[in-house]
């Protein structure tokens, strides 16, 4: 009886889930409650940089479409929602820049040299050490812009000839790195300047460095945030020409 009454709920459970994942907002609903458990591991481990939220997300609704065979498709039929909020999460960012702008002001001849700077050592380390394992010119190519925001690093990707679907998944893994291991790294160079850190985090880390940097102090969040802006435009400007050499030149 036992047995038939577990697999009588097993079958049930089964048809719930098949009837739920027709439905789109069943990717807004997974997204929402695995980003919320990812939270609350965040803050029981003291809000460790190792357990950044946005990884452990990632990871419990990557093993449940694994689980339950849900194609990403169906998934982002709802998680969809979220992925265009993105956007006026990116515009509303100048929102706290607004607060920081006399110092801005003062400080923009030594922020166009980090960023100059940093967007550029981004772009060729990555191209170097791929070419130095041996990676092919279509990985080269999607290496460059892994440390720019994702929508612009695929659009870079495809104009070098890259895969601008593994761009995405290094822009992501790049970012949840830099996240983790930006405060470790600040620590040991001797960096206390909020503004230096977030401008270093923005630069390097993208988007999900900002959502870390805003965890931390405003000043830093908004400093993150428009050096992520900026290396954006500045490298969809710079880096197609500027790789394109490059990697000519490593494919001799």
């Amino acid at each position: 009886m036992n047995a038939t009454t577990a697999a009588l709920d097993g079958t049930r459970l089964g048809a719930i889930w098949v009837y739920l994942s027709a439905s789109p907002l069943l990717g807004l609903t997974i997204t929402l409650l695995a980003y919320g458990v990812a939270h609350r591991l965040f803050l029981a481990f003291g809000a460790h940089p190792l357990a950044n939220p946005v990884a452990s997300a990632v990871a419990l609704i990557g093993g449940l479409l694994t689980l339950t065979g849900t194609p990403y498709a169906t998934y982002f039929e709802g998680a969809q929602f979220v992925h265009f909020l993105l956007g006026p999460a990116t515009v509303a960012l100048a929102v706290a820049l607004h607060a920081q702008w006399p110092l801005l002001r003062r400080t923009w001849a030594p922020l166009v040299a980090g960023l100059v700077t940093g967007a550029l050592a981004a772009a060729v380390s990555a191209v170097a050490l791929g070419w130095l394992l041996g990676a092919s010119p279509q990985t080269l190519a999607s290496l460059a812009p892994k440390s720019v925001t994702t929508p612009v690093a695929m659009g870079i990707a495809e104009r070098l000839g890259g895969l601008p679907s593994l761009t995405a998944v290094l822009v992501v893994v790049t970012g949840i790195w830099g996240a983790a291991t930006a405060r470790w790294l600040f620590d040991r160079l001797g960096i206390a300047d909020p503004m230096v850190r977030g401008f270093a985090l923005g630069v390097t880390a993208h988007g999900i460095g900002t959502a870390r940097a805003f965890q931390v102090s405003p000043t830093m969040g908004a400093f993150a945030g428009l050096a992520m802006g900026l290396a954006a435009l500045f490298s969809a400007l710079a880096l197609p020409w500027l790789m394109q050499g490059l990697l000519a030149l490593l494919a001799r």
